[in-house]
């Protein structure tokens, strides 16, 4: 059987893993990322890495890559990353040419809601020839449009960016160059600086799990203090949601989907986070009495997604697809 593997980098891991044409998911590798002051080269050296490691010596039919940055139309240049220091980078090419295989490449947002599309929480959104906003909630917010069944990428191979919509003028300083990003106000950064925030004006688990050192605390350090009935990390995760849910109205009111899938690592809070968003959704969106909201869902493949939506788009570009 043909191998084919999907590679999914964010801003703070790489995850790689070989998926079968069902979007089933075997060998796993992860790896760190190194963050976005460092050569691209180092970047695509872990890269190789992880893939060395799924493929297991087995010949690779092909890579596909889901990348946290502007993805061009053609699908052959990191054309810019927040979080990574690929800027203007024939990413495509190169890492095809350096693992002598089929290599296909897409925003990891976009990878997202192909496989959410194909395999998970839109398949019905797709049937009907539908609608549909996927987020993706990491480090930052990543986004993807599903219009008439189809992922739609735009004129520049940008469509979706709504990480890097302005909703705070003049707010929190951004990764991008810009200020009042949505995703520093709802994204796994947000959730932590929110959580260091309240350290210290009450008695938290959160003090415990980061050794007192409010430097160290981690999103999953969060979330796992608000599983344990944390106030703190509860109260960081309501206002994370809350500002979910804002966002998601703001995209339900210029889109009119008729489903909203919200993934990424962040997601595994669940309802956690989804309820005050859920609440913020028909609190901020214009005329909510009169229509119909859309149901705000998990994304059904949870933090694979990326590596199965990628992994598909390789098989089709192996195939001589798109």
């Amino acid at each position: 059987m043909a191998l084919f593997i999907g590679v999914d980098i964010g801003g703070s891991k790489v995850l790689a893993a070989a998926v079968s044409a069902e979007g089933d998911v075997g060998r796993v590798a992860r790896r760190t990322t190194p963050g976005r002051r460092v050569e691209a080269r180092l970047v695509e050296d872990i890269l190789s890495e992880a893939v060395a490691e799924v493929a297991d010596g087995e010949p690779v039919a092909g890579v596909g890559i889901a990348a946290a940055g502007f993805v061009d139309a053609d699908g052959e240049s990191v054309l810019f990353a927040p979080h990574l220091p690929w800027r203007d980078e024939d990413v495509r090419a190169r890492l095809a040419d350096r693992w002598g295989t089929v290599v296909a490449l897409d925003n990891d947002a976009n990878c997202a809601a192909l496989a959410e599309l194909r395999h998970g929480a839109a398949r019905e959104v797709g049937r009907q020839a539908g609608d549909a906003v996927v987020l993706t909630l990491g480090t930052g917010i990543g986004g993807a449009l599903i219009l008439g069944g189809r992922l739609h990428r735009g004129r520049n191979g940008m469509a979706g960016e709504f990480g890097h919509m302005q909703v705070v003028p003049q707010g929190a300083a951004c990764e991008c160059g810009g200020s009042g990003c949505w995703e520093q106000y709802c994204s796994g950064n947000a959730l932590v600086r929110d959580a260091r925030e309240r350290i210290g004006l009450e008695p938290t688990l959160l003090e415990r799990l980061c050794g007192g050192n409010p430097d160290q605390l981690t999103g999953p350090m969060v979330t796992a203090a608000a599983e344990e009935g944390d106030l703190v990390a509860r109260q960081a995760f309501a206002s994370v949601g809350e500002w979910l849910g804002v966002g998601v109205a703001n995209l339900v009111a210029a889109f009119d989907p008729a489903l909203v899938v919200v993934g990424g690592g962040v997601s595994a809070a669940g309802d956690r986070l989804l309820e005050p968003a859920r609440t913020a959704l028909q609190r901020s969106l214009v005329g909510s009495p009169h229509r119909v909201v859309p149901p705000l869902v998990r994304a059904e493949l949870g933090p694979e997604a990326g590596v199965v939506g990628a992994a598909g788009l390789v098989r089709s570009a192996a195939a001589g697809l798109r």
